[in-house]
């Protein structure tokens, strides 16, 4: 197939310092296991569906599992993002992810959440998401849908690096958030809920570049394959 992803050389030195020590046998070849894994993601393909050229499918499914609950993938995407300098801006916002109706099973399996909850919407989940000023993913959690977007920005304020500006929805307008990032002397660029009895002015046409943001819908793999190795 013509249209493979295949990570480069210099591409796979970036990252090889964030895997795991291999014990005894010698792993099977890193980067066509990692951009056969890519692949799938990125095609939203079954394991079983990889092309063959990857290898066994068996073999690519069994290393996405075993580094993802290492935590693998994710200090690869929190070690390149940390390497892009410090953001002019950063823009903050939560979007729902479906779930299919057959994953009503994993609501219940297991002692670690799936990240799957119900709504009116019937089952998903949520992400939420900092992007630098270019939509670039710096900090990215997956929550339960019901999880309100106020629930989501407690979880990663402490994750907030330093910048000269926050965009943010009105969902965002809470008196804790804005006294959050005063102390972090972060300027906050969000408007003010309809409810709020004297309305925070904010810059409506630095807000209108919120939209980087809502397009940006990547999970961690892919997202570090698009913005933090292609540069």
């Amino acid at each position: 197939m013509s249209d493979l992803i295949w990570l480069s050389e210099a591409q796979m030195r970036r990252i090889e310092p964030y895997f795991p020590l291999s014990h005894g046998v010698p792993r099977v070849d890193d980067r066509r296991i990692i951009s056969g894994i890519i692949f799938v993601i990125m095609n939203g393909l079954r394991w079983r569906d990889a092309p063959f050229e990857y290898g066994p499918p068996k073999t690519i499914y069994n290393r996405f599992i075993r580094w993802s609950r290492l935590g693998v993938f994710n200090k690869i995407f929190a070690g390149l993002a940390a390497k892009g300098g410090k953001p002019d801006q950063l823009m903050i916002d939560a979007t729902h992810l479906k779930a299919l109706r057959t994953a009503a099973s994993l609501l219940k399996k297991g002692p670690v959440s799936r990240r799957i909850g119900r709504t009116k919407g019937g089952l998903n989940s949520k992400l939420h998401a900092v992007c630098d000023g270019n939509g670039r993913p710096l900090i990215m959690l997956l929550s339960e849908g019901q999880m309100s977007d106020y629930k989501g920005a407690v979880l990663m304020i402490d994750a907030l690096p330093k910048a000269k500006a926050l965009l943010g929805d009105r969902g965002y307008d809470a008196d804790w958030f804005w006294a959050a990032l005063a102390d972090r002397k972060i300027p906050a660029c969000i408007p003010s809920k309809v409810n709020r009895k004297v309305p925070i002015q904010h810059d409506p046409a630095l807000y209108r570049q919120r939209h980087k943001i809502e397009i940006m819908s990547a999970i961690c793999i892919a997202a570090t394959v698009i913005f933090w190795l292609n540069q």
